[in-house]
């Protein structure tokens, strides 16, 4: 049998596993020019959170209705294929997750343009760093860094949710850089993290306040500022902006669980002080994949990098793992490992 996790009711607040159940299903079968895909590390990102919405943002995925199976990107080795281009044993990463079998086609649903069927061959690299740090995470990190804040080593650059999956990529990436880099997160642990293992400075954003938080690191302002988390973060962030910053958005975690999204009330400070500021999709940027792959993984295999990671084993873990990366109680990349 085939276990796929489902949303079984639209979530009223923060999600709860109650939301998530798992349904059985014979495993399917592969048509032509198809492959069998059993699953081997799912990843477990917080954007799914908006598809159980009742609607979704203009320009983004369709919600989810109950029944659905969640979706995401995954890893797994081809168990059965009626496609030449692929043979049993390849690795494979596609955007069919949550699920233990998956049937993968070439006209395979992408998310946001990124994630299309691809074989992966990760050499003597943990396979599923290709769902972390060599794959969606550290494109948007790099994107990020790169496409749209264009840092040179000049710039002072605050990161928020630093501790996250992009955020300790796109942190320590800038820092390798030679930037100076902020990161805030919302933990002492996480804190920690920060300023120990990833070496930058970091605050908790829980206190004093954030306004007063970035007074204290950058008395003088920040010039670029990557965001993942938008609200009050964004807020404060159009506040500490020196004139000509630059802002990143690539995510609006504070908005996502339940929380109504609040915009910021000062964005007249981008006409004040000629603020630049543009969302983004690592999807648009794939042909930037393997120079990030270059970039990244030499850092990885060098230790100049650090990748933490909270895994969770089994399906039956799918629905526990996402309601604790949405409440902060995860660090680095959350995944999912099957057996």
């Amino acid at each position: 049998m085939n276990r796929r996790l489902c949303l079984a009711r639209r979530p009223a607040g923060k999600l709860t596993t109650t939301d998530l159940v798992l349904i059985d299903e014979p495993v399917p079968v592969p048509g032509p020019g198809e492959v069998l895909v059993r699953n081997t590390w799912l990843s477990i990102d917080p954007s799914i959170r908006i598809r159980l919405a009742e609607t979704t943002p203009d320009g983004y995925l369709p919600p989810l209705r109950p029944g659905d199976a969640l979706s995401g990107l995954a890893l797994g080795v081809v168990a059965e294929t009626r496609n030449p281009d692929y043979a049993v044993g390849d690795l494979v990463s596609h955007t069919l997750g949550y699920r233990e079998f998956a049937v993968v086609g070439t006209g395979a649903q992408t998310l946001g343009g990124y994630g299309a069927p691809t074989r992966v061959d990760p050499g003597d690299l943990p396979p599923q760093w290709f769902l972390g740090p060599l794959g969606s995470a550290g494109l948007t990190a790099y994107v990020g860094l790169v496409e749209i804040l264009e840092l040179s080593a000049a710039d002072t650059l605050w990161v928020s949710s630093a501790a996250g999956a992009v955020g300790a990529v796109a942190a320590q990436l800038a820092a390798l850089r030679g930037v100076t880099v902020l990161g805030s997160a919302g933990s002492p642990d996480k804190v920690a993290y920060l300023r120990d293992e990833l070496g930058i400075a970091a605050f908790d954003y829980h206190e004093p306040t954030l306004a007063e938080s970035l007074a204290a690191l950058a008395p003088t302002g920040i010039d670029a500022y990557f965001d993942n988390v938008g609200g009050d973060h964004l807020t404060a962030a159009l506040d500490a902006l020196r004139p000509q910053g630059r802002v990143a958005l690539c995510g609006a975690v504070s908005g996502y669980d339940g929380a109504a999204p609040a915009g910021p009330p000062n964005l007249f400070t981008m006409v004040a002080k000629g603020l630049r500021m543009r969302g983004f999709r690592a999807g648009s940027f794939n042909y930037l994949e393997q120079p990030m792959r270059v970039e990244v993984g030499g850092h990885l295999a060098a230790g100049r990098l650090v990748h933490r990671e909270s895994i969770f084993d089994g399906i039956e873990q799918a629905a526990a793992a996402l309601v604790a990366m949405l409440a902060g109680a995860t660090t680095g990349k959350t995944l999912c490992r099957l057996a």
